[in-house]
C-alpha cells in the first residue's frame, strides 16, 4: 500500500494593507487653486504693498463638472491674526479666474491665502431655476434646498440673526400654500442674499500655500519727489575777488518753503560728502577742473572723509541736523543719495585697496558707460573681501539712519550684486522697518526686476524715454498689471543726467504733459530743480543739460522767474493738489486704458473704492478717505506740436458710472479739477486740446446723490 505525504498547509492570505487617505498623497486639494498671485517667485520673496492700498489679488479656482465653485482671500496681519476676508468675485470670463481685492490698513509682513470652496446653495439655485421652468423634479428640488438651508441654520458657527433667517427661507420652501415659484422665491429675498454674500455657506474649503506680502509705509510707494542741490542754493559769484561761494545747508533751508508750498513730499540730495580733487571734472564734464570747481559730488571722498562725512563746504553735522529738522516741519521727508563709489582720495582707495578693480598695470579701474568716462569715480569691487566691505556700507548706511535719515536714493545699484541688496536691505529695515530704498537703475529689465524682488520698494524706470501714446500705453500696462507686486517705478520727469529730446524741442506744453502724465499715473512721481522754469537747453551731443549743475553752481531765481509767469510751479502745485484730494490717484494698479480717435491723444482712468468689492466690513474700520467712489479721468495730448481733436471711447463700467450719476439724457458730470471747468458727457465725449495753451485734461466724475 502507497502512502502520501501530507501536504503543506496552505499559507493564509497577507492582511490587506491599510488604505490611505488618498487625498493626502496628492498636491491637487479639493477643489484646485492654482497661479495666485501677487506672489514672487512663488512665494520666495514678498510682494510689495502699502498702507491703506488697494492690492489685487487673482487666482485660478476651479473644479471638475459643472456645480458652483467660490473662492475668499484671507489676509493675516504681522501677528497671524486674520484682519481681512474678501469673497472673491469672477474675473476674465472662460478662465476660471476669481479676482478680488485687498487693502491692509497697517505696516509689517502679512500673509494671504487663497481658498476655494464648493458653493451648494449657488448650485442648488442654478438646478432648481432651471427645473422649476421646465416642471422637472419640482418637489424634489424645493425639498433639497429645504435641506441645504436646514443644515446652514444648525451651523454652530453661525449667529442668532443668520439661523432666522435661513429657518425662515426653510419654511417657505416646506409651504405648500405657495405655489412652487413662490416657494423658491423666498430663498431669493434680500434678507437671505445679504447673509449669503457676506457669509456663504461653504464646503470642502482648500487653501493654497500662504503668501508673504510686505506691507510699508506709505512714502514707500506714495509720494512726489523734488530734487535739488543744495551748494547752489544761496552760491554767488564775488566778482571782485573771482570766487565762488558755495551754498550751505543753511541757506538750502530756504529753498525748503516753496518746495513745502508745491506740495511735494520728499526732498532728495545728490551726495553731501567730501569731493575729490584727483581729476575732478570741470564745467560740461571736462576733464580739467579750475580751482573755483566744485566738482561733482558723485566723486566721493576727500581729505574731509568719506561716505560718512559732510562737505566742509555745505555746513557741519549740526547744520544737517537743522536742515533735516526744517524739512520735517515742512511735512516733508529727506532722502539722501547712497552713492558706492569713490573718488581716488577717498580713505578707503589707500586703506581698503582690495575693495577695487585692479588693471594689470596695477592702476583702478574707473567708472565707464561707453561713450561715457567718468575718470573721477572709482567703483567698488565685492569679489574680493565681500565681507568687509559690506558691513562698512552698512555701517555708514546705518549711521546716517541714526541720523533720522529713512529714504534712500541708490546711484547706479545695477552694477553691485543682487545678494549684496538683499543683505543690506534686510539688515538695515531689521534695525529700521521704515527706511525706504530707491534704485537709479536705468538698465535691462531683468536687473531692474531683481533689483524689486530682493528688496528696493522703488526704481527708477523707462517713463523717460516713453512719449508717444502707444508707448505710453505699453508701459502703464507692464508696471499696472505685470509687475506691480515687485517692481515700482518712480517717474522722474527729468535728472541731472536726463534732458530728453521730448523735452528739449517740445516747448512749455512738452513739460505740461510730461507732468500731467507722471502725477496721475503713478503715486510715485519725481521732478529735479529747474524742471518748473522750463530748463531745456541740452549740451552738445548730449542727452543732458547745458552747464550741467552736476559740475558746477547755478543758483536760480525762483521768486523772480515765477512773478514773471515763467515758471511751472503754480502748474505742479495744482497737480499735487489734486494727488492729494482724489485717493485714486493714490494707487498703482487701478488704472484703466481708454481709447481715442486720436492716436497720440492718451487716456486713462483711476477709481478707489470706498470699500474693496466683496469686503462687507465697515467702510470706516479700513479707509480714511471719505466714504465717497473716486474716478479721474486723464486725457493728455503726447505730440506737443499739434493740436488733438478726438472723440473719446470710455469703458462706463471702469468709471464706475451708476444710473443714479446720469441725467435724463444718459449723460453724466464730469469736472475739470485743472480749470474747475464742468460738462456733461456720455461714452463718446469730444475733446480738443491745443498743448501750446494746455495740453491735458484731469477730471473728476461727479457723483449725484
Amino acid at each position: 500500500m502507497s502512502t502520501s505525504k501530507p501536504r503543506p498547509a496552505a499559507h493564509p492570505a497577507p492582511p490587506a494593507p491599510a488604505l490611505p487617505d488618498v487625498r493626502r498623497t496628492t498636491l491637487t486639494g479639493r477643489i484646485p487653486v492654482s497661479n495666485v498671485q501677487p506672489t514672487v517667485e512663488e512665494g520666495r520673496f514678498p510682494a510689495k504693498a502699502i498702507v491703506g492700498e488697494d492690492v489685487p489679488v487673482r487666482a485660478n479656482v476651479y473644479r471638475e463638472g459643472h456645480d458652483a465653485v467660490r473662492a475668499t482671500v484671507r489676509l493675516l496681519g504681522p501677528d497671524g491674526a486674520e484682519v481681512q476676508r474678501v469673497h472673491m468675485r469672477p474675473g476674465r470670463p472662460g478662465l476660471d479666474e476669481a479676482v478680488a481685492t485687498l487693502r491692509p490698513s497697517e505696516p509689517g509682513v502679512h500673509h494671504f491665502v487663497v481658498e476655494g470652496w464648493d458653493d451648494p446653495v449657488g448650485t442648488w439655485r442654478h438646478n432648481a431655476s432651471v427645473k422649476l421652468a421646465a416642471g422637472v423634479d419640482v418637489e424634489l428640488m424645493l425639498d433639497e434646498g429645504a435641506a441645504l438651508f436646514r443644515a446652514a441654520a444648525q451651523d454652530p458657527e453661525r449667529g442668532a440673526a443668520d439661523r432666522a433667517v435661513f429657518e425662515e427661507a426653510v419654511r417657505g420652501l416646506e409651504d405648500a400654500s405657495l405655489a412652487p415659484v413662490q416657494r423658491f422665491a423666498v430663498t431669493q429675498s434680500a434678507e437671505v442674499s445679504a447673509v449669503l454674500d457676506a457669509r456663504p455657506v461653504r464646503r470642502w474649503v482648500t487653501s493654497s500655500e500662504l503668501y508673504p506680502l510686505d506691507v510699508q509705509r506709505p512714502l514707500a510707494g506714495r509720494g512726489a519727489w523734488y530734487e535739488f542741490f543744495p551748494r547752489s542754493e544761496g552760491a554767488r559769484y564775488d566778482e571782485a575777488a573771482g570766487l565762488w561761494h558755495s551754498g550751505t545747508f543753511r541757506t538750502a533751508a530756504e529753498r525748503l518753503p516753496a518746495v513745502a508750498a508745491m506740495g511735494f513730499q520728499v526732498v532728495y540730495l545728490p551726495p553731501i560728502h567730501p569731493i575729490g580733487v584727483a581729476h575732478r571734472k570741470g564745467p560740461n564734464n571736462t576733464l580739467t577742473a579750475g580751482p573755483q570747481d566744485p566738482g561733482s559730488p558723485w566723486a566721493i571722498g576727500g581729505e574731509a572723509g568719506g561716505h560718512d562725512a559732510i562737505h566742509p563746504g555745505l555746513g557741519t553735522f549740526e547744520d544737517f541736523d537743522a536742515f533735516q529738522e526744517r524739512v520735517r516741519e515742512l511735512g516733508m521727508e529727506l532722502a539722501l543719495d547712497l552713492a558706492l563709489q569713490c573718488s581716488p582720495d577717498h580713505p578707503w582707495v589707500t586703506e581698503h585697496p582690495e575693495w577695487f578693480t585692479h588693471r594689470v598695470d596695477g592702476s583702478i579701474a574707473y567708472a565707464e558707460n561707453p561713450p561715457k568716462k567718468y575718470q573721477d569715480i572709482y567703483p567698488l569691487n565685492f569679489d574680493d573681501d565681500a565681507d568687509g566691505l559690506a558691513r562698512a556700507v552698512l555701517d555708514v548706511v546705518l549711521g546716517w539712519v541714526r541720523r533720522g535719515v529713512h529714504i534712500f536714493r541708490v546711484d547706479n545699484p545695477h552694477t553691485k550684486p543682487l545678494w549684496f541688496w538683499e543683505w543690506l536691505i534686510r539688515e538695515v529695515r531689521a534695525v529700521e522697518p521704515e527706511v525706504v530704498f530707491l534704485a537709479e537703475a536705468f538698465t535691462r529689465p531683468a536687473m531692474m526686476h531683481g533689483l524689486g524682488r530682493v528688496g528696493f520698494q522703488q526704481s527708477y524706470g523707462y517713463f523717460t524715454w516713453r512719449n508717444t501714446r502707444e508707448e505710453l500705453e505699453e508701459y502703464l500696462e507692464e508696471i499696472t498689471a505685470e509687475t506691480a507686486g515687485f517692481y515700482r517705478p518712480n517717474f522722474f520727469v527729468n535728472t541731472p543726467d536726463i534732458l530728453t529730446d521730448y523735452l528739449q524741442h517740445g516747448g512749455p506744453g512738452a513739460f505740461k504733459a510730461r507732468a500731467v502724465i507722471a502725477a496721475t499715473s503713478n503715486p510715485l512721481y519725481g521732478v529735479y530743480a529747474g524742471f518748473e522754469l522750463f530748463e531745456h537747453v541740452a549740451r552738445p551731443g548730449a542727452e543732458e543739460y547745458i552747464d550741467n549743475e552736476k559740475y558746477e553752481f547755478r543758483p536760480r531765481d525762483w521768486a523772480g522767474e515765477e512773478a514773471a509767469g515763467r515758471s511751472l510751479a503754480p502748474y505742479l502745485t495744482r497737480l499735487n493738489r489734486i494727488r492729494a484730494e482724489h485717493p485714486a490717484l493714490q494707487d498703482l494698479q487701478n488704472l484703466t486704458l481708454h481709447s481715442a480717435t486720436d492716436p497720440e491723444l492718451l487716456v486713462f482712468s483711476k477709481t478707489r473704492s470706498a470699500l474693496p468689492e466683496g469686503d462687507h466690513r465697515d467702510a470706516a474700520a479700513v479707509t480714511d478717505a471719505g466714504s465717497a467712489e473716486d474716478t479721474v479721468v486723464v486725457v493728455v495730448a503726447c505730440d506737443p506740436h499739434r493740436v488733438a481733436e478726438a472723440t473719446l471711447r470710455l469703458d462706463a463700467e471702469a468709471l464706475r458710472v451708476r444710473p443714479e450719476d446720469r441725467d435724463e439724457e444718459g449723460r453724466f458730470e464730469v469736472e475739470e479739477l485743472l480749470t474747475g471747468a464742468r460738462w456733461r458727457w456720455d461714452e463718446q465725449p469730444y475733446v480738443r486740446l491745443d498743448p501750446a495753451v494746455e495740453p491735458a485734461h484731469v477730471l473728476r466724475v461727479v457723483r449725484r446723490g
